[in-house]
């Protein structure tokens, strides 16, 4: 089996932050190097040798990095790409960039081999009971009554095969028809929120907190025949940003999803609330089975009706009705 070894470059301060929120898109093992720590550890325990080898020394030397290391089969894009969508969540809220930098740096596996080599592992796949994700390089060849969403992911955002994903797409076709308007908060390559207009939504607002998902998020769209007088993208952080919250909470919808973390599935049910129409449905994913009672607990303390859950893997959605 193939590692990839990923490096999210931090500071001493920035560790636990990261390991929490690594914890929460499923990567709880991690490494750490910290010169920091390590300076405070030769301090307080010097009674316990003479010395220490200038090259042990020197290894601990420079930025503090949590590394973790992932294997590189048919999921590598989409376990890079949550990691890569977490940091930008994380450098959002860091006003004072008490985290670090926050960028990552992959061994064993270099940019252009991740921009072709992963390729190799996507595949057509039939998610749900209507839809089939097909790869833009890589069309079906079989016959199929499905509906057919052509997907070119990039570099940053998932393929639409992550558990989370597939969850919340097996929810979106139960509620969505020709009369559903839709929002989808943390939309990445705007898998969600397409798929929605591919089942009939006539409408559909898509949020991003990383700008370059507005740009993917409308080529996808445009190479499924989505044309923006339907499809309305934006970057922000709907939680602190105020010109956003204005132009997409002054409505509500009949649905809202968000495929992100459980702290901050439960950061927005509060806005969830506002937006939602009176006999709408709020879908959430990207929860880990371990962080699911911390989101409902939070869904009972807002008065919002759990509906149903349901698992795959590790892996939990929610799907609530008003």
């Amino acid at each position: 089996m193939e590692w990839i070894k990923l490096s999210i470059f931090t500071s001493s301060e920035g560790i636990e932050e990261v390991c929490d929120a690594l914890y929460d898109i499923g990567m709880k093992d991690v490494q750490i190097e910290d010169e920091q720590e390590f300076t405070e550890f030769l301090e307080e325990n010097k009674k316990y040798w003479d010395y220490v080898d200038d090259e042990l020394i020197n290894q601990k030397k420079g930025e503090t990095k949590v590394i973790i290391y992932l294997e590189n089969d048919e999921h590598i894009t989409d376990s890079i790409s949550s990691v890569q969508n977490m940091l930008s969540a994380l450098k959002a809220g860091d006003a004072d960039s008490s985290l670090g930098r926050l960028e990552t740096e992959t061994d064993g596996l270099n940019e252009e081999d991740w921009a072709n080599n992963w390729k190799a592992y996507f595949k057509p796949i039939e998610v749900g009971e209507k839809i089939l994700i097909q790869p833009e390089w890589e069309p079906y060849n079989g016959d199929t009554d499905r509906i057919v969403f052509t997907v070119n992911p990039g570099l940053t955002f998932g393929t639409g095969t992550h558990n989370s994903t597939k969850l919340c797409i097996a929810e979106l076709e139960k509620v969505i028809d020709d009369t559903t308007d839709m929002i989808d908060i943390g939309c990445g390559s705007g898998i969600l929120s397409v798929i929605s207009l591919l089942l009939g939504a006539p409408e559909a607002t898509a949020l991003d907190i990383d700008p370059n998902a507005v740009h993917v998020a409308y080529e996808n769209a445009e190479m499924n025949n989505v044309g923006k007088s339907r499809y309305h993208v934006y970057a922000g952080d709907i939680l602190t940003d105020r010109e956003l919250q204005s132009k997409v909470c002054s409505r509500r919808y009949k649905v809202v999803v968000a495929n992100i973390v459980a702290d901050v599935i439960i950061a927005l049910l509060p806005i969830v609330k506002q937006i939602v129409d009176e006999k709408g449905t709020f879908i959430c994913s990207g929860i880990i089975n371990e962080r699911l009672p911390d989101v409902l607990v939070a869904m009972e303390k807002q008065k919002i009706t759990v509906d149903h859950t349901c698992t795959d893997g590790e892996w939990s959605s929610v799907t609530c009705k008003f």
